[in-house]
Order: C-alpha cells, then sequence, then structure tokens
C-alpha cells in the first residue's frame, strides 16, 4: 500500500491510532521497529536536532533534506509538521508538489502567522491566521496534490491563543468545508477539558488528530471515548536523546574513561545494524569484483 494510502487509513481507522515524533533518518527507522504506523515528522524537534528555534529559523528546504532521509530509511508514512505552510498560498501548494516527490505521506499546517513560534511559548500572545486566507492554502493545497491520497490536516490554534470553544468549532468547521482531511485541536492545559468539550460538539464532522504532550497524564481509554481517531507523541523521542547524551556527556567529561558508560548506551554493532551495513555489505559481493570487495574490508 502507498505511503499516503497508509496515512489515510489510519486517519480514517476504526480503532485509536498512533503517530511517533521522529527528527532524522535514523529516529525514523527506531520508530518503525517500535512497531509504530506512522510517523511525526515534528517542526519543533527537527529544528532543536539543528540547534534552532521553532520559529521557522531553518528554511523549508532544509525540512525537505531533512525528510529525504526520513522517507529513504522507512516504510510506514510521515505526516511532516508543516507549522504554517512556510508562506501563504503560493508556498503551501509549493511545499505540497515537493513533498510529494519525497514520497512524504501528509502535511499538517497551523493557522498561525508565519514565521512561527512554538504553541507551548506564550501561546496567547500568538496572533491567528484569518480565516478565509487559512482555507484559501488548505484549497491550493488539495488542488495541487497529485495523489488522492495525500493528506492535509488543519491544525486549530484558538485554544491555545485564549479565544475559546466557539471560534475553535468555528475555525475547524471552516477548514472542513475547505477540503481538510483532518483537523488537529490543539490544547496546553494539563487536563482534558477544551479536548472534551470540542469532541462533544464536534461530533464526527472529520477526523481529529490530538497532541497530548501538556496533559500526558489522560488515560489512552478517554481519547477512545471522546471519539479521537489519532494521538500524536510529538516530542518524545528528541528529549530521550537530550538526556541520555547530556548524562553520558557529563560521566565521560568527570571520568575522563569510557568505562562507565560502555554498557549503558547502544552497542556499536546496533548501530551498525540500524544503517543497514548488512544489506551493504551484501551488495559488495553482488556487484563489486571479488579483489576490489577485499581491500573494501580491510
Amino acid at each position: 500500500m502507498k505511503k499516503t494510502s497508509q496515512l489515510k487509513h489510519l486517519i480514517h481507522s476504526q480503532h485509536l491510532q498512533f503517530l511517533m515524533e521522529a527528527h532524522n533518518g535514523l529516529s525514523a527507522r527506531i520508530v518503525e521497529e517500535a512497531g509504530f504506523k506512522g510517523i511525526w515528522a515534528s517542526g519543533l524537534t527537527i529544528s532543536a536536532s539543528m540547534g534552532v528555534r521553532d520559529n521557522n529559523e531553518i528554511s523549508w528546504t532544509q525540512v525537505l533534506e531533512v525528510l529525504d532521509f526520513m522517507s529513504d530509511a522507512t516504510s510506514i508514512p510521515i505526516l511532516l509538521d508543516g507549522d504554517t505552510g512556510y508562506g501563504n498560498f503560493n508556498n503551501s501548494r509549493r511545499l505540497v508538489k515537493k513533498l510529494e516527490q519525497r514520497n512524504i505521506a501528509g502535511v499538517c499546517i497551523e493557522d498561525k502567522l508565519f514565521p512561527k513560534t512554538n504553541s507551548f511559548i506564550n501561546g496567547k500572545s500568538q496572533p491567528l491566521a484569518d480565516v478565509d486566507e487559512f482555507c484559501g492554502k488548505i484549497r491550493a493545497m488539495k488542488d495541487t496534490q497529485n495523489d488522492e491520497d495525500f493528506v492535509v490536516v488543519a491544525r486549530v490554534e484558538a485554544f491555545i491563543a485564549g479565544w475559546g470553544l466557539q471560534e475553535a468549532l468555528r475555525r475547524a468547521e471552516a477548514y472542513r468545508a475547505a477540503g481538510a482531511d483532518a483537523v488537529l485541536i490543539h490544547s496546553n492545559r494539563s487536563d482534558d477539558t477544551e479536548i472534551a468539550s470540542f469532541m462533544k460538539e464536534w461530533n464526527g464532522r472529520l477526523p481529529v488528530v490530538i497532541v497530548p504532550t501538556k496533559y500526558y497524564s489522560t488515560p489512552t481509554d478517554r481519547f477512545v471515548d471522546l471519539g479521537v481517531n489519532v494521538v500524536i507523541w510529538a516530542n518524545h523521542n528528541l528529549r530521550a536523546s537530550v538526556d541520555a547524551i547530556q548524562k553520558t556527556s557529563k560521566q565521560i567529561f568527570r571520568d575522563e574513561s569510557l568505562v562507565n558508560v560502555e554498557s549503558c548506551i547502544a552497542p556499536i554493532e546496533g548501530i551498525f545494524r540500524l544503517q543497514g551495513v548488512d544489506e551493504l555489505q551484501a551488495a559488495e559481493k553482488k556487484y563489486l569484483p571479488q579483489a576490489i570487495s577485499n581491500q573494501g574490508d580491510r
């Protein structure tokens, strides 16, 4: 099944589905090996992995380069966190064209202004996009896609901005009418109050995606009861790796030795496996003259 079709199937599944964050080819492969059926290519974690802020400080072409490696490394679909679409409708439709060329299954855009700021940083001070302008982006993106199963998710930031339930519903309905395949309703509360209120009024008009980073203690069964379609675990692989790198670096700096960390980190053979070294060695035997192949092993 095409990656686009896989993602569309997940969004319309009768069972709650999950996307896991990845930010480069290696983490994407790990996510697939863990058993996840789809990947969230997070704008926050891709930016952070490059050492910059989640404020469109890396260009969309740099994001595409990362996606190239992520797509090549995996067989499951990738949903890109496309921020605001990197500009107006014209930038957004060009983005769709380039994503399809790289076998990316879908993109999520949020109704804020370019350059965006992460939703968990002073969310109520962030202006939202004009609804009609954002709907134009959605229509342009859907008109541009060549693959009918390519997914466009419209992310509603009304709760983040403090604009309340009615504005969230108004925007979500407008985005549905404009052709979005799903809506992502975002909240920075530590409980599911806003999500629950939205789901009750929304009543299944279109698939709903959520990102429970702040309300992480909410039982997953609760999301099933509310009728949520997809849950995104949005940034946890990067956060886990940062914690591990900090601890390992401090230990080695303090000890001036590897003796206390070697048993606590992945074996080098595990890295080779994730890189696909076995496949290359088999290919060398198939395609290289034996003498050259033996030289490469030295």
